[in-house]
């Protein structure tokens, strides 16, 4: 690209291409940081779910820890969980469906949030953890759908677009808010406390 264009000052012309350069590069390093963004926190969810499939107590362990925490059907809940996990954070990384991952980041962190955390406290180095860090995976999903994903994302290459006029905010926060709330009154009858 010529910087210098007929009847336009040097300077002028030198400015243009800079001003060219620069915001070539901040639209660049918005699509780094919303692809770190999207492969860090979708592959560290999907972790979680390939965890509950495969590691320790496996989908049986984790099926008898839901239903210790007051969630009706917990071998169901225990494949929901798992499956959600994997398929949304897999998406969430991909970039594909962003709004729809996001939403399912949401619901998860919602019901961990009211189920385990909630009652732990804010800091997430508390025994047992607190609620800190869902919500940061939340929150973290919801502004990712809100923007998009970015240039560097299956969305893109697929031409869809729900970030316009706020609609993947939309769908992530009503259908993953939505979503948590519904399971939480379907399925999750918190255990009496012991005296």
């Amino acid at each position: 690209m010529s910087f210098y264009q007929r009847g336009e000052s040097f300077g002028a012309g030198l400015c243009r291409a800079v001003c060219h350069a620069v915001s070539v590069s901040a639209v660049q390093q918005l699509n780094f940081a919303l692809f770190v963004l999207r492969v860090v926190f979708g592959v560290f969810l999907a972790a979680h779910g390939f965890n509950k499939v495969f590691g320790g107590g496996k989908l049986a362990g984790t099926a008898g820890w839901f239903g210790s925490m007051g969630m009706k059907w917990p071998k169901w809940q225990a494949r929901i969980a798992a499956a959600t996990e994997i398929g949304a954070g897999l998406m969430f990384a991909a970039g594909l469906l962003t709004a729809l991952a996001a939403a399912g980041m949401i619901a998860l962190m919602v019901v961990a949030i009211v189920t385990v955390h909630w009652k732990v406290g804010f800091f997430v180095f508390k025994p047992n953890q607190g609620w800190e860090y869902c919500a940061s995976i939340a929150f973290a999903a919801f502004a990712v759908a809100t923007v998009g994903a970015g240039e560097w994302s299956l969305d893109h290459a697929f031409e869809i677009d729900w970030f316009s006029e706020w609609k993947g905010a939309i769908v992530a926060g009503v259908v993953g808010v939505g979503g948590a709330l519904a399971q939480l009154g379907v399925s999750y009858r918190p255990p009496k406390a012991s005296k």
